[in-house]
């Protein structure tokens, strides 16, 4: 570049200057007969050829001012690269001031067009803006500065758009006189008075990140969330892309479009959390630069007008196209509103609107505005090329559809402005130029109609674009041509009366983008998680725990930043509702082996284990006979029911009274179910063995009790005549033992009698204390 501002003073002869105009001239002659009159169109390729207008490589790298005024000066710097085969001698970069264009669609073509044509590229200006460069062999590069004060272009003093080129020119051995070998184009944007009504201009900044959490959450008592891995911390560190966005929204005047997801998920980094690792998850250690970001960013937005989206920024399209067909879909829009604002307001101290509806890249129909409407939204932010306009000029944003709703059509041109890659310094400056040209192209369409026009950029733009956007909208602080207004302003501006109002039907939405929504598989997925999690819930005592990690992971599945990763989205769905069925799982029945029940009546124990860290309620397990004949449960019935209340790490266990009235097997199967009814796990099956004591048996066991009291009486008999020539004191006492020891043997064979009829108390009540998991030991026999 210092090679480049040595040659910056350097003349040619008037002689020389005359020939190269010249043929400039010469050669653009056929193409101003091919734009005007059609049949020499073929001569355009062929002067093209001639002068070899493709043979050097032109980027420019800066422009300043973006938006010069009448007193500045302009510079221009860049790169040329010889890409032929031959030396160039003779060179010169000269700056070139086209026509002035009349419309948006002219910058349109304009900024399309390569290879050189004089008729439209304007001649050289003045030769001591001229950069020399006496050689530039093949493959070589060579760095430029120009320098050009802006009342030295003959600029129209009512302002517009000019094209503006930076061209090389010189001589090859081949064709050994001066043409132009190499040209780049960019936009001039002159305002140098500042209008009368100005365009009043709304940027939407967007905040907006994928998913970066988890389901998942540690048993404390802070539940510890859980990170998919911490690519977020990248993003939020000094450079990254969204520590970018702060940094620069916060000098601009835009609005601030801000998913809440985002902040919830900072905000979680600003505490303990863990990121996964492989099956297991190691600490996070990123707190410090999350507390700083959000430090930031809550200085960025205090007194700024900030738009929440629904809580991880919803697939709308999606939802309207093939969640409908899925029952319940739609119900996670208005609480994922009402979350957002709750969000916004507790992690950054402002109230946000949560008025706003945007769809993926403003592409609207009849049927997304229906289910934008059921969130509760009542502006949807549309984008130009899908509400499109048949006017002569650009029309005010806002515009009424119907229902009582608005449609805030974004410019499609500025919007998709800064789409491409923004890394290169020529592509960017190319962007910030043509922007600049189209915003005050929209002024001079109807100078006289004060227009609201709005951008919506790219969801989620990179860090270059950032910075390119930010260009673009600090070029326009001079307010010569626009004026910044916030989207809430920009939506309840007064409507064009000839705008478009009528909203594309469902078969003009974009095939591209339909082709990027979710699945109806998805929204079925959806489906069966949140039944799952509505069941769990039903028998939690703290129920607040699973619903709000849950919750919001069910609304992280809608979002719109699944687009175009389908594996990703599955695998995030499979992940959530993975882990709800491991939760749910923590609550069931401890396998039983077979039960022998020797008697009438007894209890059957069923053990219920909770592993959870919270108690359980409002869960009921049933007991099914599946022979009543023979074996009835809870009085003449075959089914039996007890409600089960566990302490969290604990289990119970639950005695059924049960009466056998045949002896045999009969088959029972055990199931948990929530307070309504639904089914809660697996059943479990186990085998109950009858084996009642009969009549026969028992005057069997009668008689040899019987004998065994006469024999008795027998040796007691011997036992008193060896003993009578005792004392008659003696034998008066000895008799009066006998009668005792006669009474109390009588009572004891009555008691052993009728033990067996004594009636058996179930013991109903849990058990506290923790119980192993593992299977009770074949052929249990049921204490009576």
């Amino acid at each position: 570049m210092a090679e480049a501002a040595d040659f910056q003073g350097m003349r040619t002869s008037p002689a020389r200057r005359w020939l190269r105009r010249s043929a400039s001239l010469l050669t653009g002659v056929p193409l101003v007969a091919g734009l005007l009159g059609g049949p020499a169109a073929p001569a355009v390729h062929a002067a093209q050829d001639a002068t070899g207008s493709r043979t050097v490589d032109v980027s420019l790298d800066t422009f300043t001012p973006s938006a010069p005024g009448k007193k500045d000066t302009i510079t221009i710097s860049g790169t040329v690269i010889n890409k032929g085969k031959q030396t160039i001698t003779e060179a010169h970069v000269d700056l070139r001031v086209g026509q002035k264009l009349s419309g948006r669609t002219s910058i349109d073509r304009a900024a399309e067009r390569t290879g050189y044509y004089p008729g439209l590229d304007g001649p050289e200006i003045d030769d001591k803006y001229t950069v020399e460069i006496p050689r530039l062999a093949s493959g070589i590069s060579h760095d430029f500065r120009l320098s050009v004060p802006a009342d030295e272009l003959d600029l129209d003093e009512d302002g517009g758009v000019y094209q503006l080129g930076v061209s090389l020119s010189g001589q090859t051995a081949s064709l050994p006189f001066d043409q132009v070998l190499g040209i780049e184009r960019t936009f001039l944007p002159w305002q140098p008075e500042a209008a009368e009504k100005k365009t009043r201009l709304t940027y939407l900044w967007p905040l907006i990140s994928s998913t970066h959490l988890t389901s998942e959450t540690g048993s404390d008592e802070q539940q510890t969330p859980v990170f998919e891995d911490e690519s977020l911390a990248a993003e939020l560190s000094t450079g990254g892309r969204l520590d970018q966005l702060v940094s620069l929204g916060g000098e601009l005047p835009v609005t601030w479009v801000i998913d809440p997801d985002l902040l919830a998920t900072v905000d979680a980094m600003t505490r303990d959390y863990q990121v996964k690792k492989g099956n297991t998850t190691v600490p996070g250690k990123n707190q410090a630069v999350a507390k700083r970001w959000l430090s930031d960013l809550e200085a960025a937005v205090k007194d700024r007008k900030v738009v929440a989206l629904p809580f991880a920024d919803p697939d709308l399209a999606s939802l309207a196209h093939r969640g409908k067909s899925v029952s319940g879909s739609l119900s996670h829009l208005k609480p994922a509103t009402e979350v957002a604002a709750v969000t916004v307001e507790t992690v950054l101290h402002v109230k946000a609107s949560t008025d706003f509806a945007w769809p993926v890249e403003g592409a609207i129909d009849s049927s997304i505005v229906d289910v934008a409407t059921s969130a509760g939204a009542h502006k949807v932010i549309a984008r130009s090329d899908s509400l499109q306009d048949s006017l002569g000029y650009t029309p005010t944003a806002a515009r009424p559809i119907g229902g009582g709703t608005t449609a805030v059509v974004a410019d499609s041109r500025l919007s998709k402005a800064f789409q491409g890659d923004m890394t290169r310094s020529d592509t960017s400056t190319l962007a910030v130029q043509e922007f600049l040209a189209q915003s005050l192209a929209v002024l001079h369409q109807a100078p006289d109609k004060q227009r609201s026009i709005v951008v919506a950029p790219q969801r989620v733009p990179t860090a270059a674009q950032a910075q390119s956007m930010a260009r673009a909208v600090q070029a326009l602080s001079s307010q010569r041509w626009t004026q910044p207004l916030d989207l809430v302003s920009a939506a309840a501006a007064k409507p064009d009366a000839d705008a478009n109002t009528k909203v594309p039907s469902t078969s003009q939405y974009p095939g591209k983008l339909r082709r990027q929504e979710l699945p109806v598989e998805a929204f079925q997925d959806v489906r069966g998680t949140q039944e799952g999690l509505d069941m769990f819930e039903g028998i939690l005592t703290q129920a607040d725990r699973v619903n709000t990690p849950f919750g919001r992971a069910i609304d992280r599945e809608l979002s719109a930043s699944w687009r175009g990763n389908p594996a990703a989205a599955q695998q995030y769905r499979n992940g959530v509702r993975s882990y709800l069925r491991d939760l749910t799982e923590e609550v069931q029945l401890i396998e039983k082996s077979d039960v022998t029940l020797s008697g009438r009546s007894a209890t059957i124990p069923v053990t219920v284990q909770n592993e959870l860290v919270q108690g359980i309620d409002h869960l009921v397990l049933r007991l099914t006979s599946h022979n009543p004949t023979r074996l009835n449960l809870d009085g003449d019935k075959g089914i039996a029911e007890q409600r089960v209340q566990i302490d969290g790490g604990h289990s119970q266990t639950v005695k059924f009274p049960a009466t056998a009235n045949v002896n045999g097997q009969v088959q029972v199967t055990a199931q948990l179910y929530t307070q309504d009814g639904r089914l809660y796990g697996e059943a479990m099956d186990f085998t109950v063995k009858v084996s009642e004591i009969t009549p026969t048996v028992m005057l069997v066991i009668a008689g040899g009790v019987l004998l065994l009291v006469l024999a008795g009486i027998r040796m007691y008999t011997q036992r008193k005549r060896a003993g009578a020539q005792e004392t008659a004191a003696a034998e008066a006492e000895e008799a009066s033992v006998g009668d005792d020891t006669d009474a109390d043997g009588a009572e004891s064979t009555r008691g052993d009698i009728e033990g067996p009829d004594r009636g058996q108390a179930s013991d109903l009540g849990p058990e506290t204390r923790p119980e192993s998991g593992a299977p009770s030991g074949a052929g249990e026999k049921v204490d009576r």
